[in-house]
């Protein structure tokens, strides 16, 4: 019979403090985050305070003594309405010029609903029609397809009414929506269209579309039995249609970035600087300082005052550890990556977080903390400090040239961008690539080309 006896095990464990937890959280923080961050800890421990707020001021804050200043910054703009020597004269006229651009940012973009709601208003409805039509409308996507299927929206009964009501939606101003998918969206473009229509088109677009979008204009030919040249004629008619006509009036907002560290070229050298416009200086509140001093001998008073000042001190300790380890981190990629900053995206080179780690003596995952979520402004535009790593892609040379993954990319988008080159397929891109130093296979091409949100040759 087995006894349980008591037993000493010695063993080693480590144990995140709540500092050294509160240090990987904040090392991870963007700038936002880092700024929300910091008025939670200036809520909690009255011992934080800021000691300068940095802002920026506005022109109605401007004052004689700045003015010339001002003058200075403005002077090159294309914008002559800013310059402070000519504010005064504007009056009563740019205060108005101001509010009207103020409410037109202000402004919200008509959605593809409410475009189509407008125009049912104007039809001759009863209010139970319209609600069943308005019913309709709320239930489309973006590209004006339907969610849910219409038949679970509404009655049984009230099904031919809806029908109705869907087949008026259709021709509204974008036509083709209001259907369950592309196919039968370009069939109703294709049903509305004034003129003349190819005769292959229909037959096509309800049993071939398929084949169409791989490009096998012959092997439809033969299964609709016509001239091939008829299946053409019916391919340039579909090209005209639009298969997601909800698209135009997407009104998903633009997500803005601050920049966390700004790069730029100064008498032939790189110049690294950190934003810190977003971040208060912080700092020991003197109060707490006097209390620790004059109620010294009251244990709990101490207890209270001096851990708050440990936390606070703490707190600005670590912000500035995260600055400072950012910076290193950002530098280190600099220096690797400076044909990108010198010649621009094409000139990406390969890169791994061991590299970075290795140069500054960190480990991997403190880098990949690090750029994750955070931004760089550069002469070729806000790139997140993650995208400059990136894995090696053989060259084809005789020197074995390694090219990025993201360099590759830029190359495949330089491709496309140029106006004559549209209608490339995978397989032609691919043997450009290999023209330049860079094999790889026709699917990796379409993976990157997907990767960088490009349609197929046929959908372009």
């Amino acid at each position: 019979m087995q006894m349980q006896r008591p037993a000493m095990v010695q063993e080693q464990r480590l144990k995140l403090s709540p500092q050294m937890l509160q240090g990987i959280q904040l090392l991870a923080m963007p700038l936002q985050d880092l700024r929300l961050r910091i008025e939670e800890e200036l809520e909690i421990n009255p011992a934080l305070e800021v000691v300068e707020e940095k802002q920026s001021l506005s022109l109605d804050e401007i004052t004689p003594k700045n003015r010339d200043y001002e003058d200075e910054a403005f002077e090159n703009t294309s914008d002559p309405g800013f310059r402070t020597t000519e504010y005064s004269a504007y009056g009563d006229e740019a205060s108005e010029a101001k509010r009207q651009f103020l409410e037109g940012v202000l402004s919200r973009p008509e959605s593809l609903q409410d475009h189509l709601i407008w125009q049912l208003r104007l039809q001759p409805l009863p209010e139970e029609f319209f609600q069943i039509g308005e019913l309709l409308i709320r239930n489309l996507d973006s590209n004006g397809f339907h969610r849910e299927d219409p038949r679970a929206l509404v009655e049984e009964e009230l099904y031919p009414v809806a029908e109705q009501i869907m087949s008026l939606i259709q021709g509204f101003d974008p036509q083709g929506t209001c259907v369950a998918d592309y196919r039968e969206c370009l069939l109703v473009q294709t049903r509305l269209v004034d003129t003349r229509v190819p005769s292959m088109v229909i037959p096509i677009l309800e049993n071939h579309l398929g084949l169409l979008e791989k490009g096998k204009l012959k092997d439809i030919a033969k299964l609709l039995k016509v001239p091939e040249t008829h299946v053409q004629d019916a391919l340039e008619f579909i090209q005209t249609l639009t298969p997601f006509p909800g698209r135009e009036y997407a009104t998903s907002e633009p997500q803005y970035v601050t920049p966390d560290l700004l790069v730029m070229r100064r008498e032939g050298q790189f110049v690294l600087v950190l934003n810190d416009e977003e971040i208060p200086v912080l700092g020991v509140n003197g109060f707490f300082d006097e209390v620790l001093s004059t109620h010294g001998d009251e244990k709990e008073v101490k207890q209270f005052v001096a851990s708050k000042i440990r936390d606070a001190r703490w707190f600005i300790q670590t912000i500035q550890l995260r600055n400072n380890t950012l910076l290193k981190v950002a530098k280190a990629v600099v220096e690797f990556q400076r044909d990108f900053f010198l010649r621009g995206p094409k000139y990406i080179a390969p890169l791994t977080l061991r590299d970075i780690a290795g140069e500054i003596g960190v480990h991997e995952t403190t880098v990949s903390r690090l750029t994750n979520g955070k931004y760089i402004q550069t002469e070729y535009g806000v790139f997140e400090l993650k995208h400059f790593f990136s894995n090696a892609v053989t060259g084809t040379n005789s020197r074995g040239t390694q090219f990025s993954k993201e360099g590759v990319k830029a190359i495949i988008r330089e491709i496309l961008e140029d106006g004559s080159q549209q209608g490339l397929s995978d397989q032609k891109i691919s043997e450009l690539l290999e023209r330049r130093g860079v094999k790889i296979a026709r699917r990796t091409v379409a993976k990157y080309r997907g990767e960088l949100d490009i349609q197929s040759s046929y959908d372009r």
